[in-house]
């Protein structure tokens, strides 16, 4: 009988070991793997690098012919502090939970990965280091698996009302790609004479109200805020209405720190998801940006 306690407190190596089969199995381990970034669900957190430590064992298939010393035949381990960095370099998380099931999914997208483990500890947030661990085995797609590449719609101020929307999504929608409607800027007075920083975020909380207020006017329309929540709503054939405000400020490669217009979001959104196509939907009339 294994002694779980001091398993779980031990290094992924040793959970991997002591929860294997009959047959061999090869590993590939990472130890230690120090790196600076903002991260973190509190306040204090927010604008401040904290060091977080990557321990990840992965399981792998034995290879099916001689390796020839051929680097592309194995899993390397730049494969494994890549997964981590891209991981990082997408958007600023809140969870180590979030952040470590991101950087699995990446691992097991590669052919040879079997089943992986990831620890992750938080250096600088405490007197000890805080972390969680996870394990998963292959058959996943990763945060980032490729389907259909929607088409974008920068919907303008007061270009669709009442039930004109249904009938523009059905033009939109009818090849069958993916939608992502882009809210204007809430209608009404703004505040003035505030610093860019400031006026961002007021912008970006206006066109959250937006997208509320367009998706009500259709059963097909979902308000997604997240990445996540943007990948369920394509996946599963509904209409996303992109409350911008969250994924803006968390996005390590923003479009600026500047007060937020709707068109260059959406075209910036549009680069960032490799979107087939932009519209900007003004009036009864589209134009493609």
């Amino acid at each position: 009988m294994t002694d779980e306690a001091g398993t779980a407190f031990d290094h992924p190596e040793a959970r991997a070991r002591a929860t294997a089969g009959g047959a061999p199995v090869d590993r590939i381990s990472l130890r230690d793997h120090v790196v600076a970034v903002e991260i973190g669900a509190f306040q204090v957190e927010r604008d401040v690098a904290q060091r977080l430590s990557f321990d990840i064992v992965v399981e792998v298939r034995a290879p099916d012919g001689p390796l020839d010393d051929d680097v592309d035949r194995i899993l390397s381990y730049d494969r494994i502090t890549q997964a981590i960095a891209d991981t990082l370099a997408q958007d600023r998380l809140d969870l180590l939970e979030t952040l470590a099931e991101r950087v699995a999914g990446r691992i097991l997208t590669q052919p040879q990965a079997v089943r992986v483990f990831v620890r992750i500890q938080k250096l600088d947030r405490g007197p000890g280091a805080l972390g969680v661990e996870i394990e998963r085995t292959g058959g996943g797609t990763g945060h980032l698996s490729k389907g259909p590449a929607p088409r974008i719609v920068a919907v303008a101020a007061g270009a669709i009302a009442g039930h004109a929307l249904s009938a523009r999504i059905d033009g939109w929608t009818a090849d069958g790609a993916p939608l992502i409607l882009c809210p204007p800027l809430a209608t009404g007075p703004r505040p003035g004479g505030l610093g860019a920083a400031v006026q961002r975020r007021i912008d970006l909380l206006s066109m959250d109200q937006a997208a509320w207020a367009l998706a009500a006017g259709d059963a097909r329309c979902v308000v997604v805020a997240t990445r996540t929540e943007l990948d369920w709503a394509m996946r599963h054939g509904r209409v996303s209405v992109w409350a911008p405000s969250r994924i803006v400020v968390d996005a390590v490669d923003g479009p600026g720190p500047g007060p937020s217009d709707p068109a260059t979001l959406a075209a910036w959104l549009s680069r960032r998801l490799g979107a087939r196509e932009l519209i900007v939907a003004d009036g009864d009339a589209d134009a493609t940006a």
